[in-house]
């Protein structure tokens, strides 16, 4: 039995390709997206060399890329730009898988090609006011009435909502309580009744808002889910957990690299900072975190089929997290008081990273997931890691 860790050649074509444009465009555009703007030159640019659709399936325009490649490519984003890498996840995340995989044709239709034109900028809506994880207390509810919907309710913490064209909202439907009263709609930006009611910029730059929904009338084909509602989402939301980790390792290899940088120029008592054992030292363990995140991240993504397996993303989303955490303060430190300055990038990658652990499913929602298998499935013999659950 062999075991092959090497990537493609596609794959690393693919790497390259988004290496030269994010080192070349991107790393300079950088600290102008710290205010809240989108990306849309960024966006622009990865839109021409089909980024944009790496989860749309060939037939509607895209590539119909495996979640690990989709994942490599958020990874180098990141290194330079979280806003961007932000923005790009939106399109090539759960709201995207969530259409192509439940979505009928005619939305699929209408919405996939744009995506990967970057022409339909998609979002996701889940959190509410009073409820986040707790998904089965959500209050917002779309009414079937005939051959017509209509939502009320809110949502907040909510990504690009002044760029998005096409909201997918997670939605009690017909006031059905408990999670099996969960589905998913789709609605457009435009619709009567459809209301941003705040904002709020994050300290990793981009802008959230909160949307409230009041009597929104909408053709019945938009009930993307209805039976089955809650499993598929979540099902779906797998993706989403292999893909907001591969935006903190990015983000813990782009402060990485600037440390080493840093640590070669800058010189204290007459030599090279990196030349102290201590340097060296946390250098040593920043890269050990790196490449560990690295290999259990990249193989829950190799789960997926058509989406990661929900243990091994859970645990690679766990890991990853919370090393970007450990990596990017650890750079700063080496940057000493320059870390703490916007002048110097290590302290836009330590915001960034402090999103991981809060999106996608928090660090203790996942650990008591994780936890519940292991009470219930773990082998007492012949343990073999998550292969064995």
């Amino acid at each position: 039995m062999s075991i092959n860790f090497r990537l493609t050649d596609e794959q690393r074509s693919i790497v390259a390709t988004v290496r030269e444009i994010t080192q070349e465009k991107f790393k300079p555009r950088a600290l102008k997206y710290m205010d809240g703007s989108f990306p849309w030159e960024n966006i622009k640019d990865l839109a021409g060399i089909g980024v944009l659709g790496m989860a749309v399936p060939e037939e509607y325009g895209g590539l119909g890329l495996p979640v690990l490649d989709t994942a490599l490519v958020l990874e180098e984003i990141s290194k330079v730009c979280y806003v961007t890498a932000m923005a790009v996840m939106g399109e090539v995340g759960v709201q995207t898988k969530i259409i192509d995989n439940f979505a009928p044709e005619n939305i699929k239709k209408r919405l996939l090609p744009g995506v990967c034109t970057g022409e339909t900028i998609l979002a996701i809506c889940m959190t509410e006011p009073h409820a986040g994880t707790d998904v089965a207390n959500y209050r917002t509810n779309t009414e079937i009435k005939g051959d017509k919907l209509v939502m009320n309710g809110v949502k907040t913490l909510i990504s690009r909502v002044d760029e998005a064209h096409a909201f997918i909202v997670f939605s009690r439907v017909n006031k059905t309580p408990g999670r099996e009263g969960i589905g998913c709609v789709m609605i457009e930006r435009g619709t009567p009744g459809f209301e941003c009611t705040a904002r709020y910029h994050t300290m990793g730059g981009e802008n959230l808002a909160e949307i409230r929904f009041e009597n929104c009338e909408l053709p019945l084909e938009n009930l993307i889910i209805r039976e089955d509602g809650f499993r598929k989402l979540l099902t779906a939301f797998n993706t989403q957990r292999c893909l907001n980790p591969s935006i903190s390792l990015g983000l813990a290899e782009g402060a990485f690299e600037e440390a080493v940088k840093y640590a070669r120029d800058r010189s204290a008592f007459q030599r090279p900072i990196g030349e102290f054992q201590a340097i060296r030292h946390k250098l040593a363990e920043m890269y050990r975190d790196i490449e560990a995140s690295r290999s259990i991240l990249y193989r829950a993504c190799a789960t997926a089929n058509p989406f990661p397996d929900p243990y091994m993303a859970a645990i690679a989303k766990i890991t990853v997290n919370e090393m970007s955490l450990r990596v990017t303060s650890e750079a700063i430190q080496v940057h000493g008081g320059y870390g703490f300055t916007d002048e110097f990038p290590v302290s836009r990658f330590y915001r960034g990273a402090r999103y991981g652990s809060l999106g996608g499913g928090t660090t203790e929602t996942l650990k008591e997931l994780v936890g519940k298998k292991i009470m219930g499935d773990f082998p007492v013999n012949g343990f073999l890691g998550m292969d064995t659950f």
